[in-house]
């Protein structure tokens, strides 16, 4: 409730002697109030879903623990996902749709390990996509230098994050392609000595901004 600011009514001033005129004024002031509450809130009490004294917003954040090949240069491939980490309202489907219950803006981040294991410099590119369709001016073109030495590759991060708008049951889903078909996304499992996580080749986070 706090994201609408709600203008309390002027009530009738109270009389010397019970006035049915007077409560009926005050009964219509405090219906209409009410009832603009009511018509102004539907968005918050669908989107957001109450837990004790918090609001719950749409969100979900997913990773795959595969790693991910290009056959050809010239062909896009969805990154896709093996794992849902938490979801609400937010959730995957086909292996690389994110699909959203409801209506709004959302902010679509993501970070994809980038590995490249020739003696010659690669160029990554990801976008983003909206039901099928390209979203224009959300590509962005990562630069991996050549492998450190034989069996040792040279990797690096690629982060970006989008605002989108998306209706309700939409789907969004990141997509690659690569000048080298050696080029990967790499999936790194978790290591020791010391002992740490695993490295998913993606992680995606789906998170709602705003109501259209």
């Amino acid at each position: 409730m706090g994201m609408i600011n709600f203008k309390a009514p002027a009530l009738p001033l109270p009389t010397n002697q019970y006035d049915t005129n007077q409560q009926n004024q005050l009964l219509r002031a405090l219906r209409l109030y009410f009832n603009n509450i009511d018509s102004l809130t539907p968005v918050q009490s669908e989107y957001f879903k109450g837990r004790g004294d918090q609001l719950v917003m749409p969100y979900g954040s997913f990773f795959s623990t595969s790693t991910q090949t290009a056959a050809s240069t010239t062909v896009s491939y969805a990154i896709t996902y093996s794992n849902t980490d938490v979801s609400n309202g937010v959730t995957l489907s086909n292996s690389s749709r994110l699909n959203v219950t409801y209506p709004g803006i959302y902010n679509i981040q993501f970070s994809v390990q980038l590995s490249n294991d020739t003696n010659n410099t690669i160029d990554i590119d990801v976008w983003l996509r909206k039901n099928g369709s390209d979203v224009s001016n959300t590509n962005s073109r990562f630069g991996l230098a050549p492998r450190k030495s034989a069996g040792d590759p040279y990797h690096t991060i690629g982060a970006l994050n989008l605002f989108v708008q998306l209706d309700a049951n939409d789907y969004v889903e990141l997509y690659w392609r690569t000048t080298n078909t050696t080029a990967v996304i790499q999936y790194y499992a978790a290591g020791t000595s010391p002992t740490r996580p695993a490295v998913p080749s993606v992680i995606t986070t789906v998170s709602f901004v705003s109501a259209i």
